[in-house]
Formats: C-alpha cells, structure tokens, sequence
C-alpha cells in the first residue's frame, strides 16, 4: 500500500515538473546518441533560439538518393528525438517569409539541390511518426523559406545548427551535417 502511494505521488510530481518545463528544459533529456543542443542571437535585445538533437553520421549516408537516412523528395525533422523548436522574441522574416513571434518547429524539405525550410505553428509533437514520416501537418506551416545549399568540403560528423548575428538586426541560421552546408538569412523586425 505504501509503495502505491509512494508511487502515486512520484508519478504526479514527475507529470507536474514536466508541465512546468519550458521548452528549452524539455530539450535537455539526455540522449547520447543524438545530445541536446541549443543555438541563440539576441538583436535589438530581442532573443531568438533553437533548441534541437544533433545526430551524428555515424558512417551512414545521410542526404541524397534512395537508401539515405534522408533521401531528395523527403521532409526531415531538422535533427533527431523532438521535433526542432524555434522561439523568437521578435517578428521576424526568414528568407522572405515573414514569421510573427512566437514559439514553431522547424523541419526541412530536401528536394534535390534545392531545400526550404519548413516553418510550422505545431509545437511539442515528437519529429516522426511511426513510418519515419516528419511529423507536421501542412495546413500549419506559417511559411517555407528558400536555403542556400553548398556542399562542405569536409565530414561534417554531428549536426550542427547555428545562429550567427550578421550586423544592425540581421542574423544567419546555418545547418550543417555531412557534406551538407544550407543557410538562410533572417531579420529581426
């Protein structure tokens, strides 16, 4: 009986200290696998962030044809576990897409040479669904911007997501992994 209760009362405070978590918190499960990462820029004293997973190569083929982790004509989670969280203090335009501030996911579509990054109002849903399809719903993207892809001419082992400021209120969000290197300009309004 006692052990129930003790249980019972583990149980609630666990549940209850996980709805008290920000979403910067809830990226800091450990996974050695794929570790939390996290990336911020404050302009104008306006802070935008992104928390994700970075997976590593691991000898895999991550982007390209048939039989890469992330084959061309796919969307990806933009990392592993949790699907990748954006916050922004500021309205900003990514790319030419203008995004109210707030708090999105980011996924990237991966067409052949030409990805775009998925800006989705849907926050909190794990990256995947079973079937290894990214787990967003298109009728709540708020935009897709265009990326700059470039091919890095080294291994890129672990992903790597990066905010850099790029002068007066403009930023860059550069993700690199593999041999893949795309960036896209940002400003914050």
């Amino acid at each position: 009986m006692k052990r129930s209760m003790f249980l019972a009362l583990a149980m609630a405070a666990a549940f209850t200290t996980g709805l008290a978590q920000t979403p910067k918190d809830k990226f800091n499960t450990p996974n050695p696998k794929s570790p939390p990462r996290q990336t911020s820029v404050t302009i104008n004293g306006k802070e935008v962030w992104i928390a994700y997973h970075a997976p590593s190569v691991r000898s895999r083929t991550i982007f390209g044809a048939a039989g890469a982790l992330h084959p061309n004509g796919s969307n990806w989670r933009l990392g592993a576990d949790q699907a990748t969280f954006l916050h922004t203090d500021a309205d900003l335009d990514i790319g030419g897409v203008s995004i109210p501030a707030g708090e999105y996911t980011l996924f990237v579509a991966l067409n052949e040479g030409k990805w775009e990054l998925i800006v989705n109002k849907q926050t909190g849903q794990w990256g995947i669904k079973r079937g290894g399809v990214a787990n967003f719903d298109p009728a709540n993207n708020a935009g897709t911007a265009p990326l700059s892809l470039r091919r890095s001419p080294s291994l890129v082992e672990e992903l790597k997501i990066e905010l850099t400021h790029a002068g007066g209120n403009k930023a860059k969000l550069e993700i690199a992994w593999e041999h893949a290197n795309a960036t896209v300009g940002i400003v914050v309004k």
